[in-house]
């Protein structure tokens, strides 16, 4: 289960005092698409149980089976949920889907539904209050219901039998649910952002595909619940290690990347940029290393808060990403530095680096970031940033010394006005080849 973003969790949230209710504060657009999603899941809801009939005692058996085993879940991996909340902003994978997905395919829409409602709401009072805002969850419990009500529409009946016809609905009934899931929350993150963005509003691979693993083991779950109740304890460990696996992989990456930028930090940075010139490459491809200085980021600071500050910082940030591949290695230094590891292209003489190098000045140039205040939107633009850059026409050399060659490049462009790209090319045949490791797939995936 993916959650809305938290914009306003560090304030004291009182329910008696309507008037203080953070969703007030909500931009008008984007609190009636809320309104809209929580009123059409009520509305669905409503019109299935007056649709449906009376479940059966086997129905119920189920739920209390689903709606036991969804508690027991989250009180087993409490302080694990607590703690990978503060590290999986804006998105967040609980892994109730789990239960919620195979109430979905076992159950009665209505069923299904309340088993949705209590484990959200568990999950909730025990992982999120008092810090996450009541309407924040009430939606993403809405979101919750109205994909278990798609999954449900494309099941219909639980199957009798484990038929190839039933395993392919089973699928399609998982892509129903997460669809409809990612969608209303990449919208709500998208319309919640100052500078909406496709990865922001989706998440990166592993969130996606956490999320299917997860229904994947819900739908599983269904399956057992309809050969032997029983088997359905042999999910709960599963989960268990799952929850394990993923705190250790959010840890590593919340130890590699800077906080307000998204960036590697200056540590890992570091370290990935000497692996990566120790590695001999086929044709010697040039690289080059560019230190970047935002000209005047004071100012922004002084004028607007250093909460304008950092947003600035993101969207320089996401500048330099635009502007580089995949595989070149962007960190920030700290301040407003940042710091960009390039290759090039095999045989060439590094003059494509240069190039990239005057694409990120032009785009940091033409930055308009908006960020919203009190008193309206505040657009700030003007911003300029100085680029010194080491260009290694060999591809491989001593970091230590291209970084100094480019932080004395940087100052050189500071002094010729700023807002200006100095490069520096090192002679070839300064790199002592026996030092040299050659390249290895294994330690590519690192």
């Amino acid at each position: 289960m993916t959650s809305v973003p938290r914009e306003q969790e560090s304030r004291p949230i009182r329910p008696w005092s309507v008037r203080s209710w953070p969703m007030w504060e909500t931009p008008s657009a984007l609190l009636t698409s809320i309104l809209l999603v929580e009123l059409t899941a009520a509305g669905l809801v409503a019109t299935s149980a007056l649709a449906g009939g009376l479940p059966t005692r086997v129905d119920i058996v189920r739920m209390v089976i689903l709606g036991l085993l969804g508690l027991t879940h989250t009180e087993a991996v409490l302080r694990t949920e607590r703690l990978r909340r503060r590290i999986t902003a804006p998105h967040h994978i609980d892994l109730s889907s789990v239960w919620i997905f195979a109430g979905a395919i076992v159950l009665p829409v209505t069923l299904a539904v309340v088993v949705t409602v209590v484990v959200q709401f568990h999950i909730w009072a025990r992982t999120g209050r008092p810090k996450a805002a009541y309407y924040r969850h009430v939606f993403t419990t809405a979101t919750m219901v109205l994909a278990c009500l798609g999954a449900s529409a494309v099941v219909g009946r639980a199957p009798s039998t484990l038929t190839a016809p039933a395993l392919l609905t089973l699928v399609l009934a998982l892509l129903v649910f997460t669809t409809v899931n990612t969608a209303l929350i990449a919208g709500a993150i998208a319309m919640s952002s100052a500078q909406p963005n496709l990865a922001t509003a989706l998440g990166d691979w592993d969130d996606n595909v956490l999320e299917v693993a997860t229904l994947s083991l819900g739908g599983l779950t269904a399956v057992a619940l309809l050969i032997n109740p029983w088997l359905v304890l042999l999910v709960l460990p599963s989960l268990l290690v799952l929850h394990r696996a993923v705190l250790v992989r959010h840890l590593q990456e919340a130890a590699s990347i800077d906080g307000k930028t998204g960036l590697l930090n200056a540590a890992t940075w570091h370290t990935r940029a000497e692996r990566e010139l120790q590695r001999v490459t086929r044709g010697r491809e040039p690289r080059a290393v560019l230190v970047l200085d935002l000209d005047h980021f004071k100012a922004v600071n002084d004028t607007h808060g250093h909460l304008a500050g950092d947003q600035v910082l993101a969207a320089v940030a996401d500048a330099l990403r635009s502007e580089v591949r995949d595989r070149d290695l962007v960190g920030r230094f700290g301040g407003e530095e940042f710091v960009v590891l390039l290759s090039g292209r095999g045989g060439g003489d590094g003059t494509d680096l240069e190039a990239v190098a005057e694409r990120i000045r032009r785009r940091v140039a033409a930055l308009r970031v908006e960020i919203p205040t009190a008193d309206g939107p505040l657009t700030i633009a003007g911003l300029s940033i100085s680029v010194g850059g080491a260009v290694h026409p060999d591809g491989v050399g001593d970091l230590r010394e291209l970084l100094q060659i480019a932080d004395t490049a940087l100052y050189a462009a500071k002094r010729a006005g700023r807002n200006t790209v100095r490069m520096e090319s090192l002679p070839c045949g300064r790199e002592q080849l026996p030092a040299l490791i050659p390249s290895d797939p294994v330690s590519d995936a690192q």
